[in-house]
């Protein structure tokens, strides 16, 4: 196997026969996915840094790697021993990509990125950038890893199945029409879907193509009157056939869609989304004889609008991924205590527990589990090289979700799990605090989450501190864990806030070396009031598992927080109790008692 040394050496050698003098790598694959299928992990294969979100670049002569605050330690230890230099986002002094190229390669130089991987969208901004840079051009029909990337994992073939209705809530059938009825709206006769989850939802199917994601690989192209399926069809079974064919949805080869954009496609015009369709497919429809239709697709919108069924399914899957919480929690402390114990140990453990359930599919992520210093690395992974003992004191951090075939889960509870220093305390009960200013907020209809935002971080600006990732995004009814528009951080984010979303609630605070807390809750947004000001909203617990009274320093909690805490704890042993023998049943009152102030 290569070093990165040798594979950076490889692609020198690729970019000099090419005349390139930087090669870009996003995170992303060619259906713009947060997530991507090991064929597509073009960035990691480069750099050695796998991290869900960053961008390598590698000039003739040097490499760097963007990534943001979640990833900042760990991108700093997987970089280690290599030549990429780390460049921390929305840290001051750090350069764009295109100004650190332009500072490594002579004005009017030719740089590469693989457009079937890029948006376009994102393609557009870095050619105007570069043009700024001293004049220089961007390359897009180069993938320099298919002729240096020795055994390259092939595009996935897992089988597709079929999303019920009594889980899904909606006909395949009725979500066309409603699509086709936007595209009437926005005088379009076809659009082309690339984002996976967006076909999935569409077509009521899910698959197993990307790791913790029930998605698979495919195009979806709609017209008026003719739905077009691109996948290979070694990827279908027989009852996925007959129902598509049901549909009336034309099969085609997944790797035929550019062909049919240029050749095939006879509409007036095509919507296209350029945030999510690759620059080589705007290009290959803009060949053929559409006008194309740069837009916004709607089915995000429509998707992140959970219909009766899917909510119930959430409350449902919550109940399940709530009884295996709590099985953990009660076994966590007195395991710990025996000793042997790891962080690995507990993912195993809290992963066992949650496949016991029923309706599990697997994993919505992979389990962060962070003893003490490591909760301070936002989206640490434990592996064999890096995975500690757990001891009888100090914090862990547990950030965790199951996919349910009715519901999706994302969740993260911070432990104590003996004694902890007072500087662990007050920064807990201060991200306690956030996470609850969120959880109580009523705000008007149609809002951003943006707007929102400033409530969970409120107690920690006034202490001088502050959380660089965001605190919100939507999640999927048993789709991926990560669904938009809708989102709260501190970047505006225009997307309206609307009853019937799930968003998740989690601020956290992380001093490096030392600690990390985070707590997060997937919540409901649900309608609160209407008054003569218009139609307000609420926010919905739809996690039911204890936060942990035991770090809190209680003279900091208002009487409202304290209010917030013991009513919620007060449902979660009401839903659950029902679940769980004499002993769990025990465990869970003794864990959700009222906190009450000392009295004088």
């Amino acid at each position: 196997m290569k070093t990165i040394d040798q594979r950076l050496e490889a692609l020198r050698d690729v970019m000099r026969s090419e005349h390139l003098s930087a090669f870009i790598f996003p995170s992303t694959d060619a259906h713009n996915s947060e997530y991507v299928a090991p064929h597509w992990q073009s960035r990691e294969w480069i750099s050695g840094f796998n991290g869900s979100a960053g961008t390598a670049v590698v000039t003739l002569t040097g490499a760097a790697l963007w990534t943001d605050s979640r990833y900042f330690l760990a991108a700093e230890q997987q970089l280690a021993g290599t030549e990429y230099e780390l460049m921390k986002l929305k840290v001051a002094g750090t350069p764009t990509v295109s100004e650190w190229i332009a500072q490594q390669c002579e004005a009017g130089s030719e740089v590469g990125i693989d457009g079937t991987v890029s948006s376009f969208a994102e393609t557009e901004v870095l050619k105007a950038e570069l043009r700024q840079q001293g004049g220089m051009t961007l390359r897009l029909n180069l993938d320099p890893l298919a002729r240096i990337w020795d055994n390259r994992p092939p595009i996935p073939q897992h089988k597709i199945e079929l999303h019920p209705l009594e889980y899904a809530g909606e006909t395949t059938a009725s979500k066309l029409g409603r699509i086709r009825e936007s595209l009437r709206q926005n005088h379009c006769d076809g659009m082309l879907i690339s984002a996976l989850d967006d076909i999935a939802w569409t077509l009521n199917l899910r698959g197993t193509d990307v790791h913790c994601n029930p998605v698979f690989v495919a195009y979806l192209l709609m017209e008026h009157e003719k739905t077009i399926l691109f996948v290979d069809k070694d990827k279908l079974t027989t009852e996925v056939s007959v129902y598509l064919s049901a549909l009336s949805i034309k099969l085609l080869p997944y790797n035929e869609v550019g062909k049919y954009l240029k050749r095939d496609y006879f509409a007036y015009n095509i919507m296209l989304d350029s945030h999510e369709t690759s620059s080589y497919l705007v290009a290959c429809a803009k060949a053929g004889r559409a006008s194309v239709v740069l837009k916004t697709s709607p089915i995000p919108a429509m998707k992140a609008i959970k219909n009766k069924t899917e909510i119930e399914g959430f409350r449902n899957a919550m109940k399940r991924d709530g009884v295996a919480m709590v099985r953990f929690l009660k076994w966590l402390i007195p395991a710990v205590e025996e000793g042997n114990e790891t962080e690995m140990s507990l993912d195993k453990k809290l992963t066992d527990l949650r496949k016991d359930q029923p309706l599990y599919r697997g994993l919505s992520f992979d389990t962060i589990v962070g003893y003490e210093h490591h909760g301070a690395i936002v989206h640490y992974e434990a592996n064999e090289a890096t995975d500690i003992a757990i001891k009888p004191h100090g914090l862990v951090l547990i950030d965790s979700g199951a996919q349910y075939q009715d519901g999706t889960t994302d969740i993260t509870r911070t432990i104590a799990l003996g004694p902890i220093t007072e500087l662990q305390k007050r920064i807990y009960t201060l991200v306690l605090k956030g996470h609850i200013q969120l959880e109580m907020a009523r705000f008007p209809d149609g809002i951003s989450g943006t707007q929102l935002d400033v409530l969970a971080r409120e107690p920690l600006w006034r202490e001088g501190y502050n959380y660089l990732h965001g605190t919100g995004h939507g999640v999927g009814s048993y789709l991926n864990v990560h669904e938009g528009p809708q989102q709260i951080r501190m970047e505006y984010m225009p997307a309206p806030l609307h009853s019937g979303m799930t968003v998740t609630d989690e601020p956290g605070l992380y001093l490096a070396d030392r600690f990390g807390v985070r707590i997060e809750s997937t919540l409901l947004i649900t309608a609160d009031c209407e008054t003569e000001f218009g139609k307000f909203l609420r926010m919905e617990s739809l996690t039911l598992c204890p936060i942990d009274t035991k770090p809190i320093i209680i003279s900091m909690l208002s009487d409202e927080d304290i209010n917030w805490l013991n009513h919620y704890h007060a449902e979660v042993y009401e839903t659950l109790s029902p679940e769980l023998n004499d002993e769990e049943r025990e465990w869970l009152r003794q864990a959700t008692r009222p906190i009450e102030r000392e009295k004088a």
